[in-house]
């Protein structure tokens, strides 16, 4: 997948990539359970990981949370990537909840980004379900 932009209603722009073939293996800590909310540091190059294992909801939701926070606040004056392995599941995920952050309502959220973004996005039902949660507090 190349990487997209992806602009939301509140007019902040993202770089969704997928990491398996834009994040050097040596840069990602035990790739096969984290997706990557790359947060670049102008500086220092360095990156914002999540663990959030594969086909799953992240482990641990205020971790999460925090992170697509400062993500969709920095994405209103400076480029910002979310990533994971395959682009579609975790990352959905993560669009989706910066979508809520962005204004859209927490039922439509997942079918905007299925149609902004990738038709499959936010893969499992307990992804879906993590997303109608998704308050921005992580409580």
């Amino acid at each position: 997948m190349d990487p997209a932009s992806l602009s939301f209603p509140a007019a902040a722009e993202f770089v969704v990539a997928d990491c398996v073939t834009r994040c050097p293996m040596a840069s990602r800590p035990n790739s096969a359970f984290t997706s990557l909310l790359a947060i670049p540091e102008l500086s220092t190059g360095k990156s914002r990981w999540v663990w959030w294992p594969d086909f799953r909801t992240p482990a641990s939701t205020r971790d999460a949370v925090d992170a697509l926070a400062e993500t969709y606040r920095r994405a209103a004056a400076e480029r910002v990537e979310v990533a994971c392995g395959g682009g579609v599941g975790r990352t959905g995920t993560a669009l989706a909840a910066m979508a809520v952050l962005a204004g859209v309502p927490h039922s439509e959220a997942v079918a905007w980004v299925r149609y902004h973004y990738h038709q499959r996005a936010v893969e499992t039902p307990w992804q879906r379900r993590w997303v109608e949660k998704f308050d921005g507090t992580g409580r």
